[in-house]
């Protein structure tokens, strides 16, 4: 009767081959499994905190801000664009509303030459003793996000990039320091990360993810689960129209000093000198 058995060596081969047989740490379908999404959220903050050790980020200036408020030249192209079609078919309801929109956005593309702007000046006037301070972090997309890594891009100073996996896939802006741009999978670790470090925190004219992170930070530290700092919103008639604070405090559902947990800007330079004041000129 004919052996159709492996040889030993083949078989030996296979073995090395299966996945039972990969070390856990270089299995990614293992990491991977429910079971293992502890060690995950730990790998995630642990990582991160290993780099910006590193680097010896000692400080950090969060902003936040919408990623559909591009640059004025790219919003003006924008409308240009738009209007252009809307000639071709002056009926069409889809593109009168996009063409809105984009007139919307260009109106506030002022703010990203303003996260620009603040971007530079924290980044040139935090600079000293070899350490790396008031370091810019953002969520690391485009809109406002790229602004602010930019100012500090054109000042030749580093900044953070904290990505986040989407469905709809999203790439760092080319502003990042390659040696900081993170990415995560779990948004609370990243929130994590956003304040660990932070200084102050700049929310610019958003949507959810602005709000989102924006009433994390003010809620931390309203229960005293974060140290104060300053929070500024910056363009007051946008946050007065979208948020009616005083209209909380009215109806009791927060107290008259919550409104003091942030002030109001409209130009970056004041936004940086507040955040000098609070900490009285040592930031």
């Amino acid at each position: 009767m004919k052996d159709d058995r492996l040889k030993p060596s083949h078989m030996v081969r296979l073995l090395e081959m299966s996945s039972a047989y990969r070390v856990a740490y270089e299995d990614i379908e293992f990491l991977k499994t429910e079971d293992l999404r502890p060690i995950r959220l730990q790998l995630e903050l642990l990582k991160p905190e290993q780099i910006l050790r590193d680097e010896k980020v000692e400080s950090t200036i969060v902003v936040f801000g919408g990623t559909r408020i591009i640059e004025p030249k790219k919003a003006k192209a924008q409308v240009a664009r738009l209007e252009r079609k809307l000639k071709r078919v002056p009926n069409d309801s889809k593109i009168k509303a996009k063409l809105r929109a984009a007139r919307s956005i260009l109106s506030k593309s002022k703010y990203y030459e303003e996260a620009r702007e603040f971007g530079r000046l924290a980044s040139r006037e935090s600079r000293r003793d070899g350490q790396n301070h008031n370091v810019i972090v953002t969520g690391g997309g485009p809109g406002i996000m790229e602004a602010a890594n930019r100012g500090a891009y054109d000042v030749r100073a580093k900044s953070i990039g904290l990505n986040i996996t989407l469905p709809m896939e999203q790439e760092p802006n080319p502003y990042i320091s390659p040696e900081l741009c993170l990415q995560f999978h779990y948004f609370a670790i990243r929130k994590m990360h956003f304040l660990l470090r932070a200084k102050a925190l700049v929310a610019f004219p958003g949507g959810y993810g602005t709000l989102d992170e924006l009433f994390e930070a003010l809620t931390l530290v309203q229960t005293n689960k974060v140290s104060p700092l300053p929070i500024i919103l910056f363009g007051e008639k946008y946050w007065r129209r979208l948020i009616d604070f005083d209209y909380l405090v009215k109806e009791g559902t927060i107290d008259p000093e919550d409104v003091e947990l942030f002030v109001y800007a409209d130009k970056a330079r004041d936004a940086w000198d507040y955040i000098k004041y609070y900490y009285e000129e040592e930031v």
